[in-house]
């Protein structure tokens, strides 16, 4: 399911359901010819590369680049839009913008529940 991102309200500790659906995300990040294929379409003029632009790029074939290109669009990544006989992506801003917030310490950090122990005492 593609991740969609939700109303901005600051950095807040996330659900589990948060959680899953957000690593989905990052897990389709964390291959690194993913990883770049997002990069490279970010960095294209106007924010979008036709998959003629990204396909010399990578030392695979082009249906592997077809494959990655997928999994970015099934998480929510990328969004494609196809103009005659090619295809032209363009990364979600949103939900990039999503997962960089969630890494982003809050300045309003929850309050601890432990107690200091004796052993935590550096005297």
């Amino acid at each position: 399911m593609p991740l969609e991102a939700p109303p901005v309200s600051g950095p807040v500790p996330l659900s589990a359901d948060e959680a899953t659906t957000l690593a989905a995300a990052f897990k389709a990040l964390g291959d690194p010819v993913r990883l770049r294929l997002v990069s490279l379409i970010a960095a294209h003029e106007g924010g979008e590369a036709c998959v003629c632009d990204l396909t010399g790029a990578f030392e695979v074939t082009g249906p592997t680049i077809s494959h990655h290109l997928k999994v970015l669009r099934t998480a929510g990544l990328i969004a494609g839009e196809r103009r005659g006989t090619w295809i032209y992506y363009r990364v979600v801003p949103d939900v990039i913008r999503h997962l960089a917030d969630v890494l982003i310490p809050t300045s309003t950090p929850l309050a601890s529940c432990c107690t200091p122990d004796e052993s935590d005492n550096p005297e």
